[in-house]
């Protein structure tokens, strides 16, 4: 895992000496919903320029990264495009533009994704709020050995969806007028979509909203003390509830669909004073995260 450590810490110190300054927030983008939401002040660059692996192509997945300025002085790091574990990226490589972002000093993290609709109350095309998720893609990004100062060994998940933004995002929701759900978002393994019959036991085991992404990062993310909010765009009810097969480019579809209110409601969040208020602080400090001396 030493090296692992490493490749983070050199990240960290190419970050600086490309002179980009260090981000308050990071916003990362799913399937089809990648959104302009301010001219970048630094940016964008290909994904891969920053990362230590190979970047594999996905359609709806830019991968390019910016960093842009909402409020004066707030930072954010927007990844346009994510990676997931079914392209042949261990769990490591998933979360690595999250535990950058941490390191670089970020202490939120805003996530878009598209996600198949598990609840009939919850309907495609629209946004939903994920409050909790079930893991069920084998997978986690804290086996293995980490520095103590990184995250505790045993990671409470009990909030890792933060209920002050949430709070927050609804009530900017509500002032713009759009509609809001929110649900248990089930992490499957992908890339093949669900059976019925899994459709029917992700139901019964308390999943609102299916997809093959987030959890993850999520969990990275919880570790390293960032507070996180994710919204989800429901592409499309899952299979055995849907009118027909199920496709990617529906998933694209739903999602350019979905922009405008998507870059509405988003543009509110990060725009919001209380964004950084009291986020969940990390257990310990990072110093690897302080600049090099």
């Amino acid at each position: 895992m030493d090296g692992r450590i490493e490749s983070l810490k050199a990240a960290v110190a190419a970050w600086d000496r490309r002179g980009w300054p260090r981000p308050e927030v990071a916003l990362v983008s799913g399937s089809g919903l990648a959104v302009d939401l301010c001219a970048p002040d630094h940016g964008p660059v290909d994904l891969a320029e920053i990362l230590p692996f190979p970047v594999h192509p996905l359609a709806g997945h830019p991968h390019r990264v910016e960093v842009f300025e909402t409020l004066p002085g707030r930072r954010v790091l927007y990844f346009r495009g994510r990676l997931h574990a079914y392209q042949g990226y261990d769990p490591f490589e998933v979360v690595f533009p999250v535990r950058l972002a941490a390191l670089l000093g970020a202490r939120v993290l805003v996530m878009t994704h598209a996600a198949g609709g598990l609840s009939p109350t919850i309907s495609p095309g629209s946004l939903a709020l994920v409050r909790d998720h079930l893991n069920l893609t084998g997978l986690n990004p804290l086996r293995g050995l980490w520095p103590p100062a990184w995250g505790p060994r045993f990671l409470d998940l009990g909030e890792a969806y933060d209920p002050r933004l949430r709070r927050l995002a609804r009530a900017r929701a509500a002032e713009l007028g759009i509609e809001l759900s929110e649900g248990v978002y089930a992490g499957v393994a992908g890339p093949s979509y669900e059976t019925p019959a899994e459709v029917r036991m992700l139901a019964g085991l308390g999943a609102d909203l299916v997809g093959m992404s987030t959890v993850l990062e999520v969990v990275a993310a919880r570790h390293m003390g960032l507070a996180c909010l994710v919204l989800s765009v429901v592409s499309n009810a899952a299979a055995g509830a849907s009118e027909g097969p199920l496709d990617h480019e529906d998933v694209l579809r739903a999602g350019a669909a979905a922009r405008a209110r998507l870059t509405r409601l988003l543009r509110a969040i990060l725009e919001d004073p209380q964004l950084l208020e009291d986020p969940q602080p990390p257990e310990k400090p990072h110093p690897e995260a302080t600049r090099p001396e």
